[in-house]
């Protein structure tokens, strides 16, 4: 959420912002219902003083004065109660409108309207190509007995899936490995509910624009999609020590999407799933764009680290303003390379907020003698079973076997996976 005097201020610059965002919304508008607000809200304040006058002076006068004022604030009394019924009619429409004002991207965000329009920055390892026949990552993990697609969809339908055997081995490692290297960087780990609260998701921005693809709870709650939204709200309404930032975790959780927008795209094997798991880096830092920007670019070293480390070819974009969400200052997707579609493949995405989730949920640090909303980041660490995509394609061999990488074979215990040599040891 921005400042609403930063809004009037800069009015032209939020509605550019939100132009550049494709998104479309009316600053004029805003303001206007503001103005409004304002001027209730003081006709309210002030009869409430005239209330307070006249309550004072009441034990002071003899009994024919007092009818007086009692009368007059009998009327007083409803007039006041007319106008706060007006006050928080006008204040909900505002506060409606203040949720959907989009953040300011950086100037460094390329024009666009999709992610057709991001721009690549960097390209990592060389795209892997065969001497013999690649097979995609269905084919290889159902002949390997890795997964089971059809009683995936018979139980939980629809982009159903059960991983088995090395492919459940192969998860746990990945989220194993990647939790212990961030760990070892000093970030602290938590694991966070996925069944949230509504304000938990409006406060960290992906309500209202993202509602159709949450599911929800006969209960009105949610379930979230990120352990972002969850790690976030574990510090809302807290005021905390400058000295103690910047504060970093690795956040695990289940996550779920209902993938609302995304009918027909991706119907087999684990890149669109419904139902999969996430451990999310999440840092909270001074209020200072140079800081955001120095902890942006670590957050992505990190994930490169993660994507170098497991030897998977990527490339690293900057995302145009139409890809990005309601809060995001700037953004960038890290992408594997998947050989069964000869194309790069969204794993990964780091974004920084600037203040906006903060002022949200109402984290501040103690600057001196003022309070200061905090900075958010985040990125994804990993993120499965979509991982596993580019991993097993990129890693197939010519006899249908799967090379582990490196750095995964102390938690499988095997340097292939389907590979006859292999199995007796």
């Amino acid at each position: 959420m921005l400042d609403i005097k930063f809004i009037r201020e800069n009015k032209e610059i939020v509605q550019i912002g939100a132009k550049k965002k494709c998104i479309d919304f009316n600053v004029d508008e805003l303001i206007s219902v503001d103005d409004q607000r304002l001027e209730v809200l003081k006709q309210v304040e002030e009869m409430r003083t005239k209330q307070n006058e006249v309550s004072q002076k009441i034990p002071q006068v003899d009994d024919s004065e007092k009818q007086i004022l009692l009368d007059e604030m009998r009327i007083l009394k409803e007039e006041l109660q007319i106008k706060e019924a007006d006050l928080k009619e006008v204040t909900t429409q505002w506060q409606k409108l203040m949720v959907q004002v989009p953040n300011i991207p950086d100037m460094s965000v390329p024009e666009g309207s999709s992610d057709e329009d991001n721009q690549e920055i960097k390209v990592w390892g060389e795209k892997t190509s065969f001497d013999f026949d690649g097979k995609d990552h269905v084919q290889l993990m159902t002949e390997l007995d890795l997964a089971d697609f059809e009683r995936g969809a018979k139980i939980s339908g629809f982009r159903g899936y059960v991983l088995k055997n090395e492919g459940a081995l192969l998860q746990w490692a990945i989220l194993q490995y990647v939790q212990n290297k961030l760990v070892k960087k000093g970030y602290k780990p938590m694991i966070v509910p996925s069944l949230v609260k509504r304000e938990t998701l409006i406060g960290t921005g992906y309500l209202p624009q993202g509602e159709e693809d949450l599911y929800k709870t006969q209960d009105g709650d949610y379930l979230g999609g990120t352990a972002e939204v969850a790690t976030m709200f574990y510090h809302s309404g807290e005021i905390l020590k400058k000295e103690d930032l910047p504060i970093k975790y690795v956040s695990y959780s289940p996550a779920f999407r209902r993938e609302a927008g995304s009918h027909g795209k991706d119907t087999k094997g684990l890149v669109r799933v419904h139902e999969f798991h996430k451990v999310e880096q999440i840092i909270l830092c001074e209020a200072s764009h140079e800081e955001s920007v120095k902890y942006h670019e670590e957050l992505l070293a990190n994930t490169e680290e993660i994507m170098q480390d497991l030897g998977i070819p990527y490339h690293v974009v900057i995302n145009a303003g139409g890809d990005l969400g309601l809060g995001q200052v700037k953004k960038y997707d890290i992408e594997a390379w998947v050989p069964s579609e000869n194309n790069y493949r969204e794993t990964h995405s780091a974004s920084y907020f600037h203040d906006f989730q903060t002022r949200r949920l109402g984290i501040k640090y103690k600057d001196g003698d003022k309070n200061r909303f905090a900075h958010s980041l985040n990125n994804t660490a990993i993120a499965c079973p979509r991982i596993l995509v580019p991993l097993i394609e990129n890693y197939q061999q010519q006899d249908g076997s799967i090379k582990v990488p490196e750095v995964l074979v102390p938690y499988i215990g095997k340097e292939f996976i389907g590979k006859k040599s292999d199995e007796n040891n």
